[in-house]
């Protein structure tokens, strides 16, 4: 259908340049004194013929830019387009009243062709503007519509706290703990779910790898209990940057332009944060934040279930994962017994405790 309506179309444009450009030509080689052929009707014929002609050769190009185009236009986000048509309408009107001026110059090419190429470029240059600047635009309505209830609200209340939107990546919704931190009440404001991430959720799902398909699947499941079972506000952004290509990248711009905070579990995307001046909130860091605090010289209960990677260790853990490290711990594994901290290492991957049997448990 779309090839027959571009045929159709080559036809049409064919038959007007026939009926515009023709007589002229006739005149040029001088054959316009023959009335058989110097007839608009057999103009607009001629015209037709060739440019449907043309098609043989141009049509499957036109399709496959149209249907390109098609899919660009349909996978844009609604401000884009909205943006992007208001300035091609203010370029093409000004390119209309430029040419009406220059139409009451009877100069053939300025009269002419000047105000087609005002048309192309303005109209251009109007697509262009608005589309690149449909962030001030949209901010710009929306400023006219709330700035007077803002003002109310400011006289009302003149001390108001912040709340910064929260931009959830890819390992922190796989990850899980957000959905019972949201429930718990400690994170304020909205939270943000780019596009780029929920493609990026998706597609994990998708995977032929049985660990990441059920990792893809247990992300979006987290995402539907935020949605549906907690109260909090949750906005999916469609914002997107074609020219970066990676995810993480995306959201420190996406952070930027927002001046959001990005919450992670992931240690690299934490250090690309703090690099680039975006405010981060990394979730291990609160989950080793809320561990009790043991000091040295403290005694545990602990059940040694392994050994370590040293000879003679053994491996315990508590209630909250965190590992313990017993030093001369070999001999109890499957045994609980009584430890006596000696060190604590913290970093930002975790606590990792390092204690010893107690002397009496030792002799026993």
């Amino acid at each position: 259908m779309l090839k027959r309506l571009v045929q159709a179309g080559f036809i049409i444009l064919g038959g007007t340049l026939g009926i515009i450009l023709i007589p002229d030509l006739l005149t040029f080689i001088r054959l316009d004194h023959i009335a058989l052929i110097n007839n608009p009707y057999v103009s607009a014929f001629l015209g037709a013929i060739i440019f449907y002609m043309l098609t043989f050769w141009a049509v499957d190009y036109l399709v496959d830019f149209v249907k390109w185009l098609e899919d660009r236009i349909v996978n844009a986000p609604l401000t884009d387009i909205l943006s992007g048509s208001l300035g091609l309408i203010l370029g093409l009107i000004v390119a209309f009243l430029a040419g009406s001026t220059l139409n009451s110059i009877e100069i053939p090419i300025v009269n002419t062709v000047v105000p087609i190429f005002l048309t192309i470029l303005l109209g251009y240059l109007g697509f262009q503007v608005g589309f690149k600047k449909r962030d001030e635009i949209t901010s710009l309505f929306s400023s006219s519509k709330i700035g007077k209830k803002k003002e109310l609200e400011a006289i009302e209340q003149p001390v108001e706290t912040k709340q910064s939107c929260k931009i959830l990546d890819t390992s922190v919704i796989i990850d899980g703990r957000i959905a019972d931190i949201c429930q718990t009440g400690f994170l304020e404001g909205c939270l943000i779910i780019p596009q780029f991430v929920l493609e990026e959720l998706q597609h994990i799902a998708d995977s032929s790898d049985t660990l990441k398909r059920t990792k893809g699947r247990r992300g979006l499941d987290i995402l539907n209990r935020i949605q549906k079972d907690i109260p909090v506000d949750v906005e999916i952004v469609e914002r997107d940057f074609e020219d970066v290509q990676e995810v993480d990248s995306k959201l420190v711009k996406l952070a930027k332009e927002m001046n959001g905070i990005v919450v992670t579990n992931d240690f690299n995307l934490n250090k690309v944060c703090e690099l680039q001046k975006v405010q981060v909130l990394n979730i291990n860091d609160l989950a080793n934040a809320v561990k009790p605090l043991v000091v040295p010289g403290e005694e545990m209960h602990v059940l040694v279930i392994k050994d370590g990677k040293e000879q003679r260790q053994g491996i315990a853990y508590l209630d909250d994962g965190t590992m313990i490290v017993v030093e001369e711990g070999r001999d109890y594994i499957g045994k609980q017994i009584n430890v006596v901290v000696t060190s604590v290492l913290q970093t930002s991957a975790g606590r990792m405790i390092f204690a010893k049997p107690k002397l009496a448990e030792k002799a026993l």
